[in-house]
């Protein structure tokens, strides 16, 4: 299972995922791709994202159960605590 979310992306980078995964929410992708799919997947929106951000997220064989990986500005940061990736909203400046 890979689930992407797409923050503030060209329209025509979220055009190119439909051919892959399903968009049951605006920026909110959701399917199933082997390991390379999924790599070259990240790699165009890491090229293609501009100023936006990108969270990907997959199925795998750890202790969660799933990995996580961010590129770009996102409204939320991922943390490795102690080998456990926890997802920190950061605080509102000001």
């Amino acid at each position: 299972m890979l689930v992407m979310v797409l923050e503030s992306v060209p329209t025509s980078l979220r055009g190119e995922l439909t051919r892959w995964l399903v968009e049951p929410h605006t920026g909110v992708f959701v399917g199933h791709v082997n390991a390379m799919v999924r790599d070259r997947l990240w790699k165009k929106c890491c090229e293609k994202k501009r100023a936006g951000g990108v969270i990907q997220a997959w199925s795998t064989n750890n202790e969660q159960r799933f990995d996580i990986r961010v590129a770009g500005v996102t409204n939320r940061d991922v943390v490795d605590f102690e080998g456990i990736k926890l997802i920190r909203v950061p605080p509102k400046e000001g």
